[in-house]
């Protein structure tokens, strides 16, 4: 029973997610990377959880905030007396009590005002791990794009290279059944025709693959059959690796959050160092109690200073152990820091070495096409050969498939520089 249960439970998980995909994904649609990206963050399940830390956080400022109200209990009970039989006869008897307090923290030393700081400072810093969930899923959305349009043109690249083979089959066919070549040109040529098909093969499950990546970028189990836009963006950010590091260390999401946890910390220190001063507070009470007989009410109000003597020297430690993970804290916000930096680093460097590589490809794809251009003249003519143009044509699949790397680790590279430097978009 129990295993019906879940599978039913997982069948609904299942059919309502796909729901939402097919409401924000088409069959057919053309998907923009923008629409990629407001997609995943509709859907995205991290999203979700940096949503509901937000909403901890500000249920965590509305618990410190009430000590600053009074806090009002009412106690009531009833009690059945009676004798036992050894005992003198007396009748059982009802006895009632109802009691209605209040207390009221008058001045505690500014304990709750900084209760409520550090609340809201793990709030802001919540806020900023949220920033930084965006962003690494934007990131994520963008590496899979890109890798999905680069596994499509890789896809367009060896269907190219089939009909090219396929074509050249069919000359060298036809050269051999009219006595132009030997047959030895046919076989090479089915051999690669043959080659160039398991290769499209491969690039295909390569597209579908990373189309499951996109999905899963996206946040969505499945989606229906989508196409993207097969457009790779080459406008170069025009930014100095040092005008990008002190953008960093100003926007990160990241460190905004680890330096709100340092001060939250230090806010602690202060908080635990309060333990060593009074409290004054106020409370008041009314009720009654008695019999059925008789009742008796009575009320009260007063005021209580209330000194920690000695605590088993409780205070101290908590002083320390604040003091502790203000240099654990301090640690990690170098430590990352100097992460910071190498990812600046690494990405300015890969986003340069991508956008030469791309002029590059260029003119290789040009002189390869070229190549193979004058290969077929050369074979038409009788004075070229079949092995001739194979290279050619594995050369001109080679250099495509160069540049198309080149356009795809490029816009990678420049969607992980403007992470690094936590660009807003």
């Amino acid at each position: 029973m129990n295993k019906k249960i879940f599978f039913l439970l997982l069948f609904i998980l299942v059919f309502v997610q796909s729901s939402r995909a097919a409401d924000t994904i088409r069959k057919g649609d053309v998907l923009t990377l923008q629409k990629c990206i407001d997609t995943a963050l509709m859907n995205h399940p991290a999203i979700n959880a940096a949503t509901g830390t937000i909403k901890q956080q500000e249920s965590k400022i509305g618990q410190a905030r009430a000590g600053y109200y009074p806090q009002i209990n009412l106690q009531s009970g009833y009690t059945r007396s009676g004798t036992t039989a050894t005992s003198l006869k007396s009748d059982p008897y009802n006895y009632y009590s109802n009691a209605l307090g209040l207390n009221q923290t008058l001045f505690d030393f500014g304990k709750t005002w900084t209760q409520v700081d550090i609340a809201s400072l793990n709030k802001e810093s919540a806020k900023a791990d949220y920033q930084d969930v965006t962003a690494a899923i934007i990131y994520g959305v963008k590496e899979s794009y890109y890798s999905f349009l680069k596994a499509k043109m890789s896809e367009t690249v060896a269907l190219e290279t089939v009909h090219q083979f396929q074509e050249h089959y069919d000359v060298a066919k036809t050269f051999f059944e009219t006595g132009k070549s030997s047959k030895i040109d046919v076989t090479s040529a089915e051999v690669n025709l043959s080659n160039a098909r398991i290769q499209l093969i491969s690039a295909q499950n390569a597209m579908r693959i990373a189309q499951a990546n996109l999905n899963k970028a996206m946040g969505v189990i499945s989606s229906p059959e989508y196409n993207i836009q097969e457009t790779f963006p080459l406008e170069q950010r025009n930014i100095s690796f040092e005008a990008a590091l002190a953008q960093a260390y100003e926007n990160r999401p990241d460190i905004l959050s680890t330096r709100l946890k340092k001060d939250a910390v230090e806010k602690s220190i202060d908080l635990n160092k309060k333990g060593y001063l009074p409290v004054f507070s106020g409370s008041a009470a009314y009720g009654y109690a008695g019999d059925d007989a008789s009742m008796d009410k009575s009320w009260n109000l007063g005021v209580a200073l209330t000194f920690p003597l000695f605590s088993g020297l409780s205070t101290k430690y908590a002083v320390d152990e604040a003091r502790a993970n203000l240099y654990i804290a301090k640690a990690n916000e170098e430590s990352l820091k100097q992460k910071v930096y190498l990812e600046v680093q690494s990405a300015w460097l890969n986003r340069r070495e991508a956008f030469e590589r791309i002029e590059a490809g260029r003119i290789i794809v040009r002189q390869a096409e070229e190549t193979l251009e004058l290969a077929h003249g050369r074979y038409a003519t009788g004075v070229g050969s079949s092995i001739e143009i194979t290279d050619a044509m594995i050369k001109l699949n080679n250099a495509k498939m160069t540049y198309i790397t080149a356009l795809s680790d490029f816009s990678i590279a420049e969607a992980n520089l403007e992470k690094a430097i936590g660009v807003k978009k």
